[in-house]
């Protein structure tokens, strides 16, 4: 599978548990959309994503890389309900970072 580098980034820093190296993953202005919320900037994003981390503990295994759309198929697994679920991670880029991500099921 053909992942960009910064995808790689961003599983690698989720299966870390390591919220600063994936909140760095993102433009200064990006934003996430999760569970029916947005989350914007990196600041919130590390917020978000340390809370998570500690609540689910997922981790994330990449199963599908659509070039065409950005669109990563990943298993992700923790402590939360139905785990483990097949996540679909709709990106877009910007200067070789996420600029946004939604995160869908």
């Amino acid at each position: 599978m053909n992942l960009p580098n910064i995808v790689t980034e961003l599983v690698k820093a989720q299966n870390e548990f390591n919220s600063a190296a994936y909140a760095n993953c993102f433009t200064e202005n990006a934003e996430v959309f999760d569970e029916g919320k947005t989350h914007n900037g990196k600041a919130e994003i590390e917020s978000w994503i340390d809370k998570a981390n500690k609540e689910y503990k997922a981790s994330m295994q990449p199963l599908d890389y659509n070039e065409n759309e950005n669109i990563l198929s990943a298993e992700a697994s923790g402590t939360f309900p139905g785990s483990p679920i097949v996540l679909k991670y709709h990106f877009q880029f910007s200067d070789g970072l996420i600029q946004s991500l939604k995160i869908t099921g």
